[in-house]
């Protein structure tokens, strides 16, 4: 007995078995992950150092050089990056596509461990994130007052709302833009401190000798225990106000005599922008296998939360989600599957001839493809648009068996058998056609998920899901469709009207293809050249069409990417910002916008348009994108680039195209040869935007130190360097608790004091007899030309076009 007639004997377990794909398959196809692609691991480890006050010199010298030397024999690593900036150490180690990045991340903090005694004193402890490439945000939210300042948002942002988001699963890790931590600002007068014959190290003396966290324990008897707390340290800005720094004859000198204490922000380098109201933004990033519709759902049910939660004033907002586009992505791609699904139906009707000769390959449809969930599942794949793309290019392939079942048994009908022995017969002779059939297609399909790469990475599960589809269908081709067969086909050869009315049309049609063949026949010359013209056509046509990894969507929304010279602070860029802005929101298809001013220096900018539904406008994205870039392209003060988001996940994002040049020179000399490469590139009319990371146009203040002259008057270096590292450098001192949180204590004159280098020489050090000089009797200030950041690739200076 062959395999097939246990199903057409028993034809309750053919049932059972269909019926039981069917069943598991929902389930299976029920608990799929949803998302826009496939996940990829695709991650990028960064490694964050600080050294306040320190330059961009010292920082590479000092801290990022040995921490990449230490990173660079890491395993996983594709390539290295690096930026030093005033003050900040930023390591990028790009990892190969699909590497074991917990494994890299745990190598790589073992070896920033190991280094982290050759870092200068002060430096503070290396920071190691690991961020999904191309996984951006799916979310962004948005916290918005007119009345509170930016550090009191962002104290409720980190200490409500982030812990709230970041328990939702599928939440990999949230970013602030524009937010200002929390920090005691000590804002020392140099002139008050001088008249009260103090230097700035004593000041940062006191204030460590005085604020103080205790740990003083226990008190025990035979019975109770007695916990036991000391005020010695300061938690509001009336204790730092009160705090004794000094005792002399004519009294108690107190923080509050020399300087002014408030309450404000760690920095204030970066600001955000919300349809140009001013905010700070919390943009949500997913795991490689988070959901986004999930996660967006979630953040959106959790921010109803929040506003109750929040201080009086504050509003609570999403400012921009990708869930509506994926499921607009989706429902695009579902309807192509079911326009798919009729038009193959109304086909094999039309060459069959017959409605219950149709019923059983159209039945193979939905079987197959709710079975190909189960092994979706198995191998931890994902309903996304490249599956469902499998599903609809699967949908004319898993009718072919069923439709080579049901011909070959119709055919014995038609030879005089009855429809159980037809069945039993037909399907005995095409068992092995069948599998044949089912594993060439399969194999057809299943090498390209097997193609190295991002190409191979990305297509993986739309070739397995194609070829699972396939393999179900021949499941369901010999134990459903022969039974089917055997019970809906009638040896009572009876053609309707409609059956007759078809086979007369397709006989006319094959009479007509059989006079276009005998004529193609006899003229085998010119039918040859017509092929070699063709052929050669195609070609052209070929060689000559644009190449692209992948091509732009619409996905409603734009970004922009904003650079300002680098002498620029934040209240630059944010003034010449404001441009861009204003120019977003003058667009007729706008609906809100978003700025990150100093988003990867205090010079740089990020932000991003989000436009009204597809159907609310005329124009794509792409034609807006076009105007805008025109717009921007007159600005003074900043140069900006508008680029739509990544068509695909795990690529760099930005720009599209960038090319790094290394070299074992100096910055200098790199410097030169990309403005030469730049010159050509604009040369070349090419492009609308060209710039490069490297630029000498910062100020620098070289102070310079009369040695001899700081040893006569004993002047220690150490006091030099303390002086400027208090005043100026923003230097932490210690922590304070506020709210049963730490917060860093800063010190740092006020900005009216430190506006230009001349400035530097009006601040006092103490001599070795005791008595205050001004620094300008043993230091030279000088002003040259700077970079302000010092890029690397793989550990050499590199500059990016």
């Amino acid at each position: 007995m062959a395999f097939t007639d246990l199903f057409i004997r028993r034809p309750i377990l053919s049932i059972v078995v269909s019926l039981l794909l069917l069943l598991v398959g929902g389930s299976a196809m029920y608990s799929l992950p949803i998302r826009e692609y496939p996940a990829m691991e695709s991650a990028t480890i960064v490694i964050t150092t600080g050294y306040p006050g320190a330059t961009q010199d010292v920082m590479q010298g000092f801290v990022t050089t040995p921490i990449a030397q230490a990173v660079s024999t890491a395993s996983g690593i594709e390539y290295l990056t690096s930026t030093s900036t005033q003050g900040n150490s930023e390591i990028k180690a790009k990892l190969v596509l699909n590497a074991d990045s917990d494994r890299s991340m745990t190598e790589i903090l073992a070896k920033v461990q190991q280094v982290s005694y050759r870092l200068p004193e002060g430096t503070l402890d290396p920071v190691i994130n690991k961020i999904t490439d191309g996984a951006s945000a799916v979310q962004y939210l948005a916290f918005v007052s007119e009345e509170l300042p930016i550090p009191i948002i962002t104290d409720f942002a980190t200490r409500v709302a982030q812990p709230l988001v970041t328990s939702i699963p599928g939440v990999a890790s949230v970013d602030f833009g524009g937010a200002q931590t929390l920090a005691m600002r000590i804002w020392v007068d140099p002139n008050r401190l001088a008249a009260r014959g103090m230097s700035a190290g004593e000041v940062a003396a006191a204030l460590r000798a005085n604020n103080i966290q205790a740990a003083p324990g226990q008190l025990k008897d035979s019975e109770t225990v007695i916990n036991i707390t000391a005020g010695t340290d300061a938690s509001s800005i009336e204790e730092f106000r009160q705090l004794v720094i000094k005792q002399s004859d004519s009294g108690l000198v107190r923080l509050g005599d020399v300087a002014t204490i408030e309450l404000g922000g760690q920095n204030y380098d970066s600001t955000f922008a919300s349809s140009g109201r001013r905010a700070i933004s919390m943009a949500i990033s997913p795991t490689p296998d988070g959901n986004p519709l999930e996660i967006v759902k979630a953040v959106k049910a959790l921010i109803p939360d929040l506003q109750r939660s929040a201080p009086p004033g504050l509003e609570v907002f999403s400012n921009f989600d990708v869930a509506h586009f994926v499921n607009a992505s989706i429902d695009e791609v579902t309807h192509t599957l079911i326009e798919a699904v009729i038009i193959v139906v109304l086909v094999i009707f039309l060459f069959l001839g017959s409605f219950r000769a149709v019923i059983i390959p159209v039945v193979t449809i939905p079987l197959s493809l709710i079975g190909t969930a189960i092994l979706m599942l198995a191998f931890g794949f994902s309903l996304n648009m490249l599956t469902l793309l499998a599903m609809v290019l699967a949908i004319g392939l898993v009718v072919d068996d069923a439709i080579v079942v049901v011909e070959n048994i119709h055919r014995h009908i038609e030879e005089g058998l009855s429809p159980v022995k037809a069945a039993l017969i037909g399907a005995r002779e095409i068992v092995g056609p069948v599998i044949a059939m089912t594993i060439t297609l399969a194999a057809v399909y299943a090498p390209i998920g097997l193609t190295a790469g991002l190409t191979g990475a990305l297509f993986k599960e739309f070739a397995f899901t194609l070829a699972g589809s396939v393999f179900v269908s021949g499941i369901v081709a010999l134990t459903l469709s022969p039974m089917m067969s055997s019970w809906l086909l009638s040896d009572k050869v009876h053609e309707g009207r409609l059956a007759k009315l078809i086979e007369k049309n397709v006989g006319r049609l094959e009479a007509r293809y059989d006079r276009v063949l005998h004529h193609t026949l006899s003229a085998r010359p010119a039918v040859l050249a017509v092929g070699a013209v063709v052929l050669a056509g195609i070609g052209v046509l070929f060689t000559g069409s644009q190449r692209e990894l992948a091509p732009q969507e619409d996905h409603g929304y734009i970004f922009t990417s904003v650079k300002a010279p680098q002498y620029a602070n934040t209240d630059y860029t944010e003034r010449n910002t404001q441009q861009i802005v204003d120019i977003f929101s003058s667009l007729p298809e706008h609906l809100n916008s978003f700025m990150v001013n100093g988003a990867g220096g205090q010079n740089n900018a990020f932000g991003g348009v989000v436009l009204k539904e597809w159907q609310e406008r005329e124009r794509s994205s792409a034609e807006i994108q076009g105007e805008l870039n025109a717009r921007v392209a007159g600005l003074t003060g900043v140069f900006a680039a508008i680029f739509p988001p990544p068509p695909l996940p795990a690529g760099s994002g930005g720009l599209p195209v960038q090319m790094v040049v290394r070299s074992s020179d100096d910055f200098s000399a790199l410097y030169q040869a990309m403005e030469k490469i730049k010159g050509a590139a604009w040369g070349s009319g090419l492009f609308v935007f060209v710039d490069s990371d490297l630029a000498f146009d910062s100020a620098e203040a070289r102070v310079s130190i009369d040695r001899a002259k700081a040893g006569e008057l004993g002047v220690t270096m150490q006091a030099i360097a303390d002086t400027l590292a208090i005043l100026v450098g923003e230097n932490l001192i210690n922590r304070f608790n506020w709210h049963d949180r730490s917060y860093d204590v800063i010190t740092q004159v006020p900005a009216a004091q430190r506006l230009t280098p001349d400035k530097l020489g009006q601040y006092y050090v103490k001599a070795g007899s005791g008595e205050l000089i001004p620094l300008s009797t043993v230091i030279d200030v000088s002003i040259r030309p700077q970079a302000n950041r010092l890029p690397q690739f793989n550990q050499m200076n590199s500059v990016t076009l």
